[in-house]
């Protein structure tokens, strides 16, 4: 496994802001002010086999006794068999008592879009952002082509696009970052190292503007832990859609690490991670849908948005033994705490 030693930690500083190799910072992302920019690709453009799945929208699930945020959806993407634009995906979750939303952009064209919208005046006030390079993309920057074997500019000139943005109205977390070790062969020494460079040099941001980080770790826990350790952990990190054991849960939680759970802590087949919100209970919990994504039990399958989240948020009442209005004023408080919300930033 390629790993950084200690000693070469990376020294938090960040390439200054500049014009990327395809043009301007805001790139192909760029739209006019006074409109809401609509998704920039689908679902099943990275995941084909969802061609065959139910993409009818689930039902409206009964509204939230209090409101919540969710705090990682991706807008950026389209799903469904009605295509919802953004302020419908607002209104909907604000009818059930969601209230508020992060949406993150985790590749550049992503990254742009997101920039752009929270730019719009037709961006929805309740609406806030966050922008990395997925350590998946981190491993195809540093190849220099896509899948498709497209061109790509360099891990470093991206990072640099994401530290401009970062700085831009609405950016409230740097995310996703992290490890991804389910996709990266133990053999690819260059995309390993790819990708711990990336994480690194986002977390000496998070640091450097004060900003939560969100984190994605796909089996990869102990070397998420050791890199959080040996370059300092930001004050504010956040496990996006955790998916560690009761174990690895309390572990996160004595460092003073926040946990995000999405829609998968209602799989049937999650015994293991509803334990893990079990041992910790509420005090540093938060929830998301990561939509259009991990669509919540009784529809897994089919398109998430944050409307959902009551399903998720049941969940998490049950298994932590809190009645829900209590789960919800809980979840809300410690998420208002990380990502520095004024309460009139919601809807």
């Amino acid at each position: 496994m390629a790993r950084r030693g200690r000693g070469s930690s990376y020294d938090g500083r960040m390439p200054s802001p500049h014009e990327t190799e395809t043009g301007s910072a805001t790139g192909s992302g760029a739209v006019s002010a006074t409109a809401a920019p609509a998704p920039v690709r689908s679902r099943e453009d990275i995941d084909p086999r969802g061609r065959s799945r139910d993409r009818s929208w689930p039902p409206t699930p009964q509204p939230l006794p209090f409101p919540v945020i969710d705090n990682h959806c991706h807008l950026d993407f389209a799903d469904g068999d009605q295509s919802l634009s953004v302020p419908e995906h607002v209104a909907r979750a604000a009818a059930v008592g969601v209230d508020a939303q992060i949406t993150i952009g985790s590749d550049l064209e992503a990254v742009r879009w997101t920039a752009a919208l929270l730019a719009s005046e037709a961006c929805p006030p309740s609406l806030r952002g966050g922008v990395a390079v997925h350590p998946n993309e981190a491993a195809l920057h540093a190849r220099g082509t896509d899948h498709d074997g497209n061109p790509l500019i360099s891990l470093g000139t991206a990072l640099a696009e994401v530290s401009e943005l970062l700085r831009g109205p609405g950016m409230v977390v740097v995310g996703e970052t992290g490890l991804d070790w389910f996709r990266t062969s133990r053999q690819d020494s260059t995309a390993r190292a790819a990708q711990i460079e990336s994480f690194r040099a986002h977390i000496a941001l998070a640091k450097e503007l004060d900003l939560p980080l969100q984190i994605h770790d796909r089996d990869a826990h102990r070397d998420v832990l050791e890199i959080l350790e040996t370059d300092g952990a930001p004050e504010r990190t956040v496990f996006h859609c955790f998916s560690g054991d009761a174990e690895f849960a309390r572990t996160c939680v004595d460092r003073g690490y926040f946990l995000s759970f999405a829609g998968t802590v209602t799989f049937k087949n999650a015994g293991e991670l509803r334990g893990a919100l079990a041992e910790v209970g509420l005090g540093r919990v938060m929830v998301e849908t990561d939509a259009p994504f991990l669509t919540p039990m009784p529809y897994r399958g089919r398109p998430n948005s944050s409307y959902l989240i009551p399903l998720t948020m049941a969940t998490i009442a049950d298994v932590t033994g809190v009645d829900l209005e209590k789960a919800c004023r809980t979840i809300r408080a410690t998420t208002q705490h990380v990502y520095d919300w004024p309460e009139a930033a919601a809807a």
